[in-house]
């Protein structure tokens, strides 16, 4: 593959998922890229770029962005956002929601499935104190090859042993020979749908809780400005987004301010300003002013 073929797939991952490769990463294109090459029928790289410039071949560049996406995930992962959820979010938009039913939830980069679930066993582990309350979770995912497995709710020994307390296994999965599926009432917590970040978010609707946790790392910082500022018109302005251990919106975006002694969240700023550097983009509509707590 020659310095030219790897610029241009750079910029063609770049455009379609928003994920920056720096110039040191043809390792990891070729170790990637070279089993969907073979499953085109392509011998080389340096070919399989001259199919992606030559035609529009759409299965093709799905193929290619999809392969590049990384699809790491467990259970509980970073166990602290599930005990923020348990004990401090949700006990909150219950108390602000005395007569409202529906709460949302958004897992923004669901991958394989693992946080959703973790999610939908906090919420079944809460039993009476979300009794008759319509919690929505809705699960979005880049890569559709990713979300089917995530909707089949099957895992393997060494999936399950990451994170997973050995109660919640026995609770809420079956085993099936040497793989373990969550239940089907579980399963029916989560709505999962093929979304791409670099898209508008406007028809998923609002929500009051996001989960957008270690995918933005990907992204270089125009990206996630863009992507903190579409995030900002989907949350209530009293709902809460939860971010990566390795993640932050300080130097990137006023638009969140942080959740009050909670490392991780972020809450909506009612009169942000966007930052890049020294630059200042245009001010964001001012929110309906939460009630308060």
């Amino acid at each position: 593959m020659t310095p030219a073929d790897y610029d241009y797939l750079r910029k063609l991952l770049k455009d379609r998922s928003g994920l920056v490769l720096s110039a040191d990463k043809q390792y990891l294109v070729e170790s990637r890229l070279l089993p969907v090459a073979h499953r085109a029928g392509i011998d080389t790289l340096s070919e399989l770029v001259q199919k992606l410039r030559g035609t529009k071949n759409e299965p093709l560049v799905t193929d290619v962005a999809e392969a590049m996406t990384t699809n790491e995930s467990f259970f509980f992962r970073d166990k602290l956002p599930f005990d923020h959820f348990r004990d401090t979010i949700m006990p909150a938009l219950l108390a602000a929601r005395p007569s409202q039913r529906r709460i949302r939830i958004w897992c923004a980069a669901a991958s394989t499935g693992q946080e959703p679930y973790s999610l939908a066993m906090c919420l079944k582990e809460m039993g009476e104190r979300i009794a008759g309350r319509l919690i929505d979770i809705v699960a979005t995912e880049f890569s559709t090859q990713v979300l089917e497995k995530a909707k089949s709710g099957i895992f393997s020994q060494f999936e399950v042993q990451r994170g997973l307390p050995i109660q919640l296994l026995i609770k809420y999965f079956d085993q099936i020979g040497e793989t373990w599926q969550i239940n089907p009432d579980v399963r029916a917590m989560v709505q999962f749908r093929p979304f791409n970040l670099l898209h508008e978010f406007t028809h998923l609707g609002t929500f009051d809780l996001v989960f957008c946790r270690n995918v933005l790392i990907y992204f270089d910082q125009e990206t996630k400005v863009g992507i903190f500022n579409r995030l900002s018109k989907m949350l209530e302005p009293d709902g809460v987004l939860a971010l990566g251990a390795a993640e932050s919106v300080v130097g990137i975006t006023s638009v969140f301010k942080p959740y009050p002694e909670r490392r991780g969240l972020y809450r909506p700023n009612l009169a942000p300003v966007t930052r890049v550097g020294a630059s200042t983009l245009m001010p964001q509509t001012l929110r309906a002013v939460a009630s308060a707590r």
